[in-house]
């Protein structure tokens, strides 16, 4: 039984008085008057009995829903989600008027995931335009992009070998990767710009600049690292949430650290001219 109200739609539920409904005798002698005036029993038309059921009706935006609660073990949500989707599609017929709403921790989720996506290449292109700003040359900021990408391969690695799933933590973990691998970068290359505007050659500014930024790059990289490896191991109740970040962390310094003094220094030489315009 529905009333209208203006533009609203209200759902309405009779109930009979609680002296005639408060037992299975008095239910079955509740009469229904029939097209011809008649009072029939209400135990005349059908069988009345008492069964188990549902003990509260859930409703959401004046619509009624049941509620099904499941937990994700041994898996990741998005793609287990993703699988019960396409079985319940091909294997379940819903009755007319029905239909399922996938929420809770999921919507979260995905919700998370669209905002990530927008936020990463925003974050690049940030980092890019920083980058221009302090050497006034989109060749070196495209050159300290690099350490983005060998510390992305650290992090991308350490998932797998670990078995961790990529999730909204473990891509907040590579944002704050990509701002360590960046200053990494930056001291790097300023300090061979450096080198170079005291008058040493290309290939000894080079040597020289990467020998003496070792010491202090290798110390920024390795406290983060150190501080964050008991959060990468733990396995305690809540540790879902920061693990997967602490693991992209961790092991991206590792490999930006392990990577980054081989490639940026071949990568600064292949692309260095003597016309550079240097700032640091």
């Amino acid at each position: 039984c529905q009333v209208v109200e203006g533009e609203k739609l209200f759902d309405i539920m009779v109930r009979y008085q609680a002296p005639y409904r408060s037992t299975l005798d008095e239910i079955r002698k509740i009469t229904v008057v029939t097209p011809e005036g008649y009072r029939v029993p209400l135990e005349d038309l059908g069988r009345i009995e008492l069964k188990e059921g549902a003990s509260d009706l859930y409703r959401k935006n004046t619509q009624r829903f049941i509620p099904i609660r499941f937990e994700v073990r041994g898996s990741d949500l998005g793609g287990t989600v993703a699988r019960a989707q396409r079985r319940i599609a091909r294997e379940v017929l819903l009755p007319p008027g029905y239909s399922i709403q996938w929420t809770g921790e999921y919507e979260s989720e995905q919700r998370a995931a669209k905002r990530l996506s927008l936020i990463v290449p925003l974050t690049v292109l940030a980092i890019f335009v920083v980058l221009y700003a302090v050497f006034s040359s989109a060749k070196w900021a495209a050159v300290v992009l690099t350490n983005l990408a060998l510390a992305g391969i650290g992090g991308v690695l350490a998932l797998f070998i670990t078995g961790t799933y990529f999730s909204v933590s473990s891509g907040i973990g590579f944002l704050a990767l990509f701002g360590v691998s960046v200053q990494t970068g930056v001291l790097l290359i300023s300090y061979i710009h450096q080198m170079r505007l005291n008058g040493l050659p290309l290939r000894e500014a080079i040597l020289k600049g990467s020998q003496l930024r070792l010491r202090p790059i290798m110390m920024t990289g390795l406290v983060a690292t150190f501080g964050l490896i008991p959060a990468a191991l733990s396995h305690a109740i809540g540790s879902d949430s920061q693990r997967p970040m602490a693991i992209v962390i961790v092991f991206g310094l590792v490999s930006d650290l392990a990577l980054g003094f081989f490639v940026l220094p071949v990568l600064y030489e292949w692309a260095a001219r003597k016309d550079d315009h240097l700032r640091y």
